[in-house]
């Protein structure tokens, strides 16, 4: 997943540099969310590993 966050990033980063702004604001967005969206699951991952582990 933070493989696609990047992906977006660098999306967006190239799209602001060419001058269009609505696609690289919409890719900042979408790579937030993603971004988020894996910390969330590494969290939840990390919690629910170490349960089965004890």
């Amino acid at each position: 997943m933070l493989g696609w966050a990047i992906t977006f990033l660098i999306i967006a980063l190239i799209a602001a540099v060419l001058g269009f702004g609505g696609i690289a604001g919409t890719a900042v967005g979408i790579a937030k969310i993603i971004f988020f969206v894996a910390i969330i699951l590494f969290v939840v991952s990390l919690i629910f590993g170490r349960r089965r582990a004890i």
